[in-house]
């Protein structure tokens, strides 16, 4: 039986709902407020809108119960690994994407952290490359944050 490895062993990926709804005036408003009536909270969320629908991108403290949330609700959503690297200062929001430019990796889209304990902030990015940017970005000084940073 062949064996599996395991990368980075208990530094499970921080992940990503991004959630299809229909763009209507509340639905983000809804969907904070059923969160919040399950103990779930949000760590971080973004919006893209078209004309008929949104993505919601959210990040909360237990993605598994989220999950178990969102399948009871019917929701329509995807669920993504994405990099969360810590920022203590403007200067680091530079050094991350210097870091990723030099080694060619793509940044999809980015957006900050709401809250993380000890008060510092987090961007988020989905990028072409987790592993080799979660590497990157560690080997430049540049903390890369795992699900137990962000947990409550």
């Amino acid at each position: 039986m062949p064996s599996e490895t395991i990368q980075n062993p208990g530094r499970e990926a921080v992940r990503q709902f991004s959630i299809f709804a229909d763009n209507k005036v509340g639905r983000l408003n809804d969907i904070i407020m059923m969160l919040a009536s399950h103990d779930i909270h949000i760590m971080s969320v973004t919006s893209v809108d078209t004309t008929d629908n949104v993505i919601i991108r959210i990040i909360v403290d237990y993605w598994d119960q989220a999950n178990a949330f969102f399948h009871e609700q019917g929701f329509a959503f995807s669920l993504n690994e994405v990099v969360v690297a810590e920022i203590n200062t403007e200067k680091d929001l530079k050094r991350v994407t210097c870091a990723l430019v030099q080694a060619e990796i793509n940044i999809h889209y980015a957006y900050p952290m709401l809250t993380r304990p000890g008060g510092k902030s987090g961007l988020v990015m989905r990028l072409e490359d987790n592993d080799l940017a979660a590497e990157v970005l560690t080997q430049s000084g540049i903390r890369v944050l795992c699900h137990t940073d962000i947990a409550r």
